[in-house]
């Protein structure tokens, strides 16, 4: 039986789409070991559903988003908050949106399912909960 897979449609804020045309953009200037990982977030972009910040529902991850992610394969519990790369300290959890990781949370939702490629197979989280949206806080500036 052959498995079928269908991409989720996510969601991103205008905001948020504008700095990270501009990331990509300041990115592509430069040669940098984040050059896959750019293509990789410009297609999650391109397949986006743009919306105003006040219009974004609560349960989406945003940039500067706090969430828990579950490990499928271990059953562990992660927090994580979805950073520009400046701001990016993995010790904090502070995870950047150029990281396999960031790029494969963006714009995902409560409920959903984010798998990416690693070395040695297919990394799988679940999204647990959206513990702090900016939007959702009325954060409009972060």
């Amino acid at each position: 039986m052959k498995k079928h897979t269908t991409q989720r449609q996510i969601f991103i804020t205008d905001f948020d789409m504008q700095r990270l045309e501009e990331l990509i953009e300041g990115a592509k200037a430069r040669v940098s070991r984040d050059s896959r990982n750019i293509v990789e977030l410009e297609q999650e972009l391109h397949r986006a559903d743009v919306v105003a910040p006040d219009g974004i529902p609560p349960d989406v991850i945003t940039m500067n988003s706090r969430v828990c992610l579950q490990d499928m394969d271990s059953g562990e519990e992660l927090v994580y908050t979805l950073v520009f790369p400046g701001d990016a300290n993995l010790e904090s959890g502070r995870i950047s949106v150029l990281a396999p990781v960031g790029t494969a949370m963006i714009g995902y939702r409560t409920g959903d399912r984010i798998s990416w490629p690693v070395p040695g197979g297919t990394k799988k989280l679940k999204v647990k909960k959206v513990l702090y949206q900016p939007e959702a806080a009325g954060d409009f500036h972060l």
